[in-house]
Formats: structure tokens, C-alpha cells, sequence
């Protein structure tokens, strides 16, 4: 029986579809498009003052005198600062058991956070596996460091300049250790007058950390030591170097946290870094924003700007927080203010792009992304007088982005830091309706793992769930897509007769269809329905980090975040597949998933006599069983896993389906209608032009 071509129309652009879908889940990347090659902007800020001209980062590094250096001239004064020795403080630690989330590495160059390790996540080497470093120094194209919480300039209205204290050694206080475990590092540097060696500026900044949070302060006092008044503001680099996370691609966001008017938080992503180095446009609520890379190149201030994609409605929200995000964990960065205000004195936010080698497409692997924060110009009184200080609060979260750790905890619940779990969505699938589904399946599947204890496990009987759920939706499906191939000779036979007149001929075909009890939308409508479930399974597996480091078998798939590596080996160069150390056995099995999926799916009656039919058939079953595992060789065994149980399960459930189908069509062609209650359980004779329900 020849197929209809609506029919035929409507399968392709679904498997179509899926396969775009999937491709574009595997290949995510960020926000940079290939561009010419550039170096970085500079890291010398413009302040809303005339300043004297801005250091570019192409310059070297000046070099500090021993005891005293000049960090910036105009013709009144010169300034100076005394020139510590370098040296490093640790706070916090890397064991396990000591009760710290994590240690700090504390440099006095800038008086910043060279490093930050967590105690309880390693780095995943299944060789040597070490504690894993979350934030780590940044180069520049020049080859200077960039630093976390670094003061990276101060600005002196009254004289147009701005100060490198970046460059600066502070002076630094041994560690203290208070009586409730916390821990607190002290750095002070004093900004003089280089002809009189007169004060005038004082800075302090201190660092306290404390046992069993992922949060840490930064607290920065200016106090005015001079006898006039004098306007300050300041650049202070915020997190920087968030390590990647993804086995085979990257995903490093820039996202800025706001509180609206009406108490609700709202969230604005400026950029993704992936190992790929491509370039996509978010648009968010607005209008669609250039990349942080390409704001880079093109100096374009504004795209630089934490909270440009906010819609138009939301663009008066007061700024809450900033972050760096890589598939798993965040880096945050909060100003904290005066309890019953708001913080108004972050005059700037931006987002940073660092490609240390300068390499046309930024794909090397050294690229980077980070935070500047631009302190608004302040009035110090003179030295002595009730207002000659001014501190600035801070603090930093560093950790997972865990949904229960960021509900559990009122402070993170009150600030929205579970806005930087970001999830795959798409223009027929919104993030308002992925992000509830989504978050509502890593909470089944923590629930499922406190009783069961296998995540590999929760992930397989999670697909089969959601299969059994959905089936009555895919069953009508395909029953619907089954009756419009049967419907085909009838409706070509519309088409033909009636093809001078549309409207005659689109009325012939939707009474066959109510006829027959069939619809051309019911083979697709199901599907979309489907679509923002399997969506937000997929995103849920994808960046769960519950799944980091997460074993299924002792012997195979000992974490669920990478690899399965059946077999290790010396790495090697495949063509269309890269670098490999090891042979994944779980790609294999989804071809093999994919393959008998293929053959169970019916032949088109048609492409028996339309050549091209039969050669995108023959296509289609060649592709399918290939692409998959090559685009996912590599990719995180969980996710492979969830693919894989979730084709297998497909075949089951079409084999079923087609058995129903089968035994239906069996059953008209005896003149029989389906059993009711109404009926007494037994089959009767069919009724001219029955209308059939499935």
C-alpha cells in the first residue's frame, strides 16, 4: 500500500529535528564567535573621571624597587608605596577532615587569592587524583597575572590618576585562629606621598574564613590619613581562572544575580566559554547581546556589562551578586551592604574574556573568563573627622551548584544563588519550563539514590519510568502515524481528484480523516508534549553534580561525569574522533540501541516506487546507529547511559506498539472492532465507516 506524503513529511522532520536537538545538546558552546586574532582589553578601567591614560596589558610588568616603588606620577604629586617582601598565607585546608571547604592561597601581590582547593572534590585523575582547584591565577596576553579580589587600580579624582596596586606587595600579619575555628589573614598598604613620605591612604584589607561553609569574607577598609578630603573609587577584580569541568566540551558562564522591585530574583548570562571555542547569542527577556569575546575585540564596553541581556522591565533591579561558572561549580561574588539598604556603591560590573596566547579562534584550551567590579567614587573626610573611613564587605561563595545546598541555607535561598544552575532549553522548550521539570527530576533521582545507592541504577529505572508514563502519549502516536500510512492511497487518490480545487480537496481529506479517526497532528502533537520532559531529563543527567565522580560498576564506569573507559591506553589520534585514551564500550552499545531501533521502524510502502524515499530511508538507517556514537565517544557516561537505556527501552515500547498495531489491523481485516464492557468482552461484526479510537 503506497504511504502518504504527509505522513512521510511529518517522520522525517521529527527524527530531523531529534537529530538537530541532539547535536546541539552535544555541541553547546559559548558566546565567541571566530574573530581575527586580538589581544584582551586592557585591565586598567575608565573611571567616570578624566584619568591619565590607561596602561594596556600588551606593556610589561614595571618592576618593583626593594624598599619603595612609584606606581603613577602626575605633575602635583607623586605617589608611592611601601614595597613588601612577597610572600604567601594560607587559610583554610585541603584535608578532608580538617572541616574546611576549602583552602586559600593568599599572596601579597594585590593582597588577592592566588588559589582556591576544594578538600572534599579531587580533580578526577584516575592515575593520581588531587584536590581539586577551583580558581587559579589568570595570564594575560603580556604575561602578567591576574588575581582573585585583587585591587587591581585606585583612582584619586582629585588628581586624575589611577594607581596598579595590583602590582603592589601589601604588607601582610600572620594568620590568626579565633576560638570558633575561623581563620583571618590581615594585608595593609599605605599610599604616600612619594616627595614627603606623608600618608595618604590607607588601605586594609582582611580575609576570614570559617570551618563548614563554602563562604568566605573580604572585607577592604579605606581610610583617608591625609589633611584634605579626598575622592576615592576603586577597580577590584573579582573571581577569576574557574577551572574547566567537561570531560570533552566546556561550559563557563557569566551570570549576574538582581532583585527587582517586587522582591523577585532575576538572573542575566553574558557569556559561554567552550573547549570549542564557537560563538552563540543568548537572548534572554532582550534582545540578542554580543559575546564577551567579541566585546573584547571590539572594546564594546557595553556587552562587557553584567545584566545587559535583562529585559527592559527588569533593567532598575538592584545588583545582588556576580559569579563564574563551570559545569559544576560556581565562584560568587557578593557586596554586602549596610542592613536595611542597598548596595549602591558598585558603580560597574563586567565581565572578562582572557586569551593568554592570542590565538585566532580561542580554542587552545588556555582561555578564560573572569569579574570586575568598579567601586564608585566616595568622599573621605579628612584624617581624624567622623567620615575620613569607608569599609567595603564582601564575600564569596566557592562551591557545587547544588539545588539542596542552595534551599537548605536561607542566606543562598535569599540571594538566588540557585540561579547559576543553568539548564538546556530552547525556543519550543523556555527555560520557565525546563528549569521546574528539570529540577523537579534531580530531586526524584536524589530521592530514588537514598534508597537505592547507584545513581547509574536511578538513571535507568528513571528512563524506564518516564517511558512508562509517556506510552499511552507515544503509543497514540504512532498508532495515529500508522493509520495515516493506511489512510495514504485514499488521500492521493483527494489529491489527484481534486487538484484544481484546494479547498474542495482540504475538505475530502478532514472528512477521511474523522472518517477513519485519524489526524494528521496526532502523530506530532504528542511528540512536542514529550519534548520538555526528555529535555530536562537530559539537562538533569547532563549537570547533576551528584554524578561527579559517582561510580555504576566497580569495574566499569567508576564515575558517571566521565568517560566510561572500559579499557585504558596511550593516547592516540583518531580522525573525526580526537585525542583518545581509552575505549568506551557505551557509544558501542548505543549504536547497537540505535540499530535495532532502526529495524524495527516499518519500511514505507512507498519507497518501493520513489527512489529518493528509499534512499533517505537507507540514509537514515546507516546515520543514525553511526552519529551518535561518534559525537558522544567521548562524552560523560551518564549521560551515554541515559541515551542508551532510554533507546533500548524505545525499542521495547515499539515492539509492543507494533504488536498492538498489528493485532488491530488483523482485527479490521475480519470486519471486527475492538472488545468493550459495553459489548460484553466480545469482538462484533464492524459497522459501516466505524470511527475507531485507539
Amino acid at each position: 500500500m503506497q504511504k502518504s506524503k504527509l505522513s512521510i513529511r511529518i517522520l522525517t522532520s521529527v527524527v530531523a529535528g531529534f537529530v538537530v536537538f541532539c547535536g546541539c545538546l552535544v555541541f553547546e558552546s559559548g558566546f565567541f564567535k571566530n574573530s581575527p586574532q586580538t589581544k584582551p582589553g586592557p585591565i586598567l578601567l575608565q573611571s567616570t573621571t578624566p584619568e591619565a591614560p590607561q596602561q594596556s596589558d600588551t606593556e610589561p610588568a614595571p618592576q618593583s624597587p626593594p624598599h619603595k616603588t612609584e606606581l603613577e606620577s602626575a605633575e602635583a604629586i607623586t605617589f608611592g608605596a611601601d614595597n613588601a617582601p612577597e610572600k604567601t598565607i594560607i587559610l583554610g585546608s585541603t584535608n578532608p577532615n580538617s572541616g574546611y571547604k576549602f583552602q586559600l592561597e593568599l599572596s601579597t601581590k594585590g593582597a588577592a587569592v592566588r588559589k582556591a582547593t576544594f578538600s572534599e572534590f579531587d580533580d578526577r585523575d584516575y592515575k593520581n587524583p588531587q584536590p581539586l582547584v577551583v580558581i587559579s591565577p589568570v595570564l594575560k596576553s603580556n604575561g602578567t597575572e591576574v588575581l582573585t579580589m585583587a585591587n587591581s587600580s585606585f583612582g584619586f579624582v582629585k588628581y586624575q590618576l589611577k594607581l596598579s596596586l595590583d602590582k603592589l606587595n601589601w604588607k601582610c600579619y600572620e594568620a590568626e585562629t579565633l576560638a570558633d575555628g575561623s581563620q583571618i589573614a590581615r594585608f595593609e598598604a599605605i599610599i604616600k606621598n612619594a616627595d614627603t613620605n606623608e600618608p595618604i591612604i590607607k588601605l586594609i584589607k582582611t580575609y576570614k574564613i570559617s570551618p563548614d561553609s563554602f563562604l568566605f569574607d573580604c572585607n577592604i577598609i579605606v581610610e583617608n590619613m591625609s589633611a584634605s578630603e579626598q575622592k576615592v573609587n576603586f577597580n577590584l577584580t573579582g573571581p577569576v581562572g574557574i577551572g574547566r569541568e567537561g570531560a570533552r566540551q566546556d561550559m563557563r558562564r557569566v551570570i549576574g544575580g538582581f532583585v527587582a522591585s517586587q522582591g523577585q530574583i532575576v538572573s542575566s548570562e553574558n557569556a559561554i566559554i567552550t573547549s570549542f571555542g564557537n560563538s552563540i547569542r543568548k537572548k534572554i527577556g532582550a534582545e540578542n547581546k554580543m559575546g564577551l569575546k567579541d566585546a573584547t575585540r571590539m572594546n564594546s564596553r557595553e556587552n562587557l556589562i553584567i545584566g545587559n541581556t535583562l529585559p527592559d522591565s527588569y533593567r532598575s533591579a538592584d545588583f545582588l551578586w556576580a559569579a563564574i561558572t563551570n559545569k559544576y561549580f560556581a565562584a560568587i561574588v557578593r557586596p554586602v551592604p549596610e542592613e536595611g539598604k542597598r548596595c549602591d556603591w558598585v558603580a560597574q560590573k563586567l565581565g572578562r574574556f582572557y586569551n593568554p596566547d592570542g590565538d585566532e579562534r580561542g580554542i587552545s584550551g588556555d582561555e578564560s573568563i573572569g569579574i570586575d567590579l568598579e567601586i564608585a567614587t566616595n568622599s573621605l573626610d579628612p584624617a581624624g573627622q567622623t567620615n575620613s573611613t569607608k569599609e567595603y564587605k564582601f564575600q564569596l561563595y566557592l562551591g557545587p551548584k547544588d539545588r539542596d545546598l542552595f534551599y537548605k541555607n536561607q542566606l543562598y535561598k535569599t540571594l538566588g544563588f540557585a540561579h547559576t544552575i543553568t539548564f538546556t532549553s530552547c525556543c519550543c522548550c523556555p527555560a520557565a519550563i525546563i528549569r521546574p521539570l528539570a529540577f523537579g527530576i534531580l530531586g526524584l533521582m536524589k530521592w530514588m539514590y537514598g534508597f537505592i545507592g547507584n545513581y547509574g541504577v536511578v538513571i535507568i529505572i528513571l528512563v524506564f519510568l518516564m517511558r512508562l508514563i509517556m506510552h499511552p502519549i507515544t503509543k497514540k502516536s504512532q498508532v495515529s502515524m500508522s493509520k495515516m500510512s493506511q489512510l495514504a492511497p485514499k488521500a492521493e487518490a483527494i489529491k489527484n481528484k481534486y487538484a484544481n480545487n484546494k479547498a474542495e480537496m482540504n475538505k475530502r481529506m478532514m472528512e477521511l480523516y474523522k472518517e477513519q479517526g485519524a489526524s494528521p497532528m496526532m502523530g506530532f502533537l504528542p511528540m512536542m508534549i514529550q519534548m520538555p520532559i526528555w529535555i530536562a531529563l537530559w539537562t538533569s543527567v547532563y549537570t547533576s553534580v551528584d554524578l561527579r565522580g559517582a561510580p555504576f560498576l566497580p569495574f566499569w564506569i567508576t564515575d558517571l561525569s566521565m568517560p566510561d573507559a572500559l579499557i585504558r591506553f596511550p593516547e592516540v589520534t583518531i580522525p573525526l574522533l580526537g585525542k583518545l585514551d581509552s575505549f568506551n564500550l557505551l557509544p558501542i552499545l548505543m549504536g547497537v540501541a540505535f540499530y535495532l531501533q532502526q529495524k524495527l521502524m516499518p519500511t514505507q510502502a512507498s519507497a518501493a516506487t520513489n527512489p529518493q524515499m528509499a534512499q533517505q530511508q537507507k540514509m537514515m538507517k546507516i546515520m543514525m546507529p553511526l552519529m551518535f556514537p561518534l559525537i558522544l565517544y567521548k562524552g560523560p557516561s551518564g549521560v551515554n547511559l541515559y541515551i542508551m537505556a532510554s533507546t533500548f527501552a524505545g525499542v521495547i515500547e515499539q515492539h509492543v506498539i507494533r504488536k498492538h498495531v498489528r493485532e488491530k489491523e488483523e482485527a479490521e481485516s475480519k470486519g471486527l472492532v475492538p472488545t468493550t464492557k459495553k459489548t460484553g468482552g466480545k469482538a462484533k461484526k464492524k459497522k459501516p465507516k466505524p470511527f475507531y479510537k485507539f
